[in-house]
């Protein structure tokens, strides 16, 4: 998983849940619109935003017509319900993102690197 670059969006995934959904990458998994239509696929990418991107997708209209699509993106506000799929485990999924985002966040501690906060020293 990708640590996104922007200070904002890791402050933003950090302190929501939308962090376990990008701990689902690779994961295939069902994600209910409001539009009342669904598609199935596997997880690219999530942002701190919640916008998905598939790939491999079963989409299912909310007439219940089947497309088959090999990439589809979803902004976050039409997303209703995502299926976190059986075999995760939620708090080790957020426990791993968060070291990810935190490891970001150190890289200038040691000597160098991108200050992503300026310390003060007293």
């Amino acid at each position: 998983m990708e640590v996104s670059h922007s200070i904002r969006e890791r402050t933003i995934a950090e302190n929501s849940l939308v962090i376990l959904l990008q701990g689902l990458q690779g994961e295939v998994t069902n994600v209910d619109l409001r539009d009342e239509s669904t598609a199935q696929g596997r997880v690219v990418n999530v942002d701190a935003f919640m916008n998905l991107r598939l790939e491999e997708v079963l989409y299912r209209d909310r007439r219940g017509r089947l497309s088959q699509l090999a990439d589809l993106f979803i902004t976050g506000r039409n997303v209703r319900y995502v299926h976190i799929p059986d075999h995760v485990d939620i708090m080790e999924t957020i426990q791993t993102q968060l070291t990810r985002i935190r490891r970001v966040r150190n890289f200038a501690s040691e000597k160098g690197g991108r200050k992503e906060y300026l310390k003060k020293k007293n």
